[in-house]
């Protein structure tokens, strides 16, 4: 039995994480293994004071499709 998620598992994960936590829409720039896990980075837009902007984020996922952590910054 294969205890490891998909590159397009890890995709929909990461959309589904973003759009039921953080009620935000993305879009996937790269998904690929790191350090034994999967990094998923891409960008969400934002308001700030009217004016629209990109945020980027990293989110990494382990083996078995659980979210370890997430990281927002403005582009």
């Amino acid at each position: 039995m294969k205890d490891s998620v998909s590159k397009e598992m890890v995709e929909q994960i990461a959309l589904d994480y973003l759009k039921e936590k953080r009620k935000i829409k993305a879009d996937i720039a790269s998904v690929e293994e790191k350090n034994g896990d999967w990094s998923v980075r891409g960008t969400t837009p934002i308001d700030l004071e009217g004016h629209p902007w990109a945020e980027k984020f990293e989110i990494i996922v382990d083996v078995r499709g659980k979210v370890k952590s997430i990281d927002f910054g403005l582009l």
